[in-house]
């Protein structure tokens, strides 16, 4: 799992930070993107991709990241990804992870197939990196894990659409939510399943 940052640390970069982002696919809600630099060389809980982790287990990890790690994270709202789209509104998300860290970082792994554009900072683009680097794996969980503590607040504003169950992705709960109510202001009217659901 180190061996990406390994690699290029032994180039000369010492600052190697992961990023990931959560919340591409929901049609509500923002998308969030974290940027994890770990100084430490053990981990107590277990670090991997958020996806394969429980709810439990991946809080656990989320805290010790927390304590451990340097973490920036990055938010773009459901108004800003209908101005410019999802893939640039995560790119955005990314760059203002990276400018929330407390220092600058010398390389940044992202997952992925793309590159961050307007990145001054070296990168690279890692397919699969939430599965097979650590610090992307970092990031992908402290990324779900705020994306989905926003979403719980949003439930309480606008309790009608179970955001705290589906977090904003399109379940049958939800765009049967949709179809009853409208949509409300988080939602992303610029997403198909948004369109075909509002009613009013």
């Amino acid at each position: 799992m180190r061996r990406i940052e390994n690699f290029f640390k032994k180039q000369g970069f010492q600052m190697v930070v992961g990023i990931d982002e959560a919340g591409r696919g929901p049609l509500a809600g923002p998308v969030v993107a974290a940027a994890v630099y770990i100084p430490t060389t053990h981990f107590h809980q277990e670090i991997t991709d958020s996806k394969r982790l429980s709810p439990k287990k991946r809080q656990l990890a989320y805290e010790e990241i927390l304590s451990t790690c340097f973490v920036g994270t990055g938010v773009v709202s459901s108004a800003e990804i209908d101005k410019i789209n999802i893939l640039q509104a995560t790119f955005l998300a990314m760059r203002r992870a990276i400018a929330m860290l407390p220092f600058r970082p010398d390389y940044c792994l992202v997952d992925g197939p793309h590159q961050i554009p307007g990145l001054s900072i070296p990168q690279k683009a890692v397919i699969g990196g939430d599965a097979s680097c650590v610090s992307i794996s970092a990031a992908s969980i402290v990324a779900k894990v705020v994306r989905d503590q926003i979403m719980v607040e949003y439930d309480r504003a606008y309790p009608e659409y179970g955001f705290s169950k589906h977090k904003g992705y399109p379940t049958k709960q939800h765009k049967q939510a949709i179809l009853q109510y409208g949509i409300c202001p988080i939602h992303r009217t610029s997403f198909r399943g948004v369109q075909e659901g509002n009613v009013s």
